[in-house]
């Protein structure tokens, strides 16, 4: 499952989602709205944040990876092997194994 057909169940967690890229503002506005994204799609343009997070490839893009990040500001735990078209079903695994509160709807 993606995280589209995913986020009626994300958004029952107490975790706030974006993804950044290493794309410019423009080219990450028309991909949020072509794939119909329901959370914000930030640029990275300089990649400054990639650089950071030790994610920049040497290729010049930002590996896919997810970080999560807890309330305390500390990375709780990474995910290196993100599969798209299975990113919605691991992040929610993901979130119940970390113990994020809220309410979990039905995936």
């Amino acid at each position: 499952m993606s995280l589209r057909e995913s986020a009626r169940a994300i958004a029952g967690f107490d975790a706030v989602l974006f993804m950044a890229s290493v794309d410019d503002l423009a080219t990450n506005t028309a991909f949020a709205r072509k794939n119909d994204a329901t959370f914000p799609v930030l640029s990275d343009a300089d990649k400054v944040a990639a650089r950071a997070y030790g994610v920049l490839t040497a290729a010049g893009y930002a590996a896919r990876v997810t970080f999560y990040i807890g309330p305390d500001g500390r990375i709780a735990a990474i995910d290196e092997d993100v599969q798209p078209l299975r990113a919605g079903e691991e992040l929610l695994q993901n979130l119940r194994e970390l113990g994020v509160g809220g309410r979990a709807l039905s995936d």
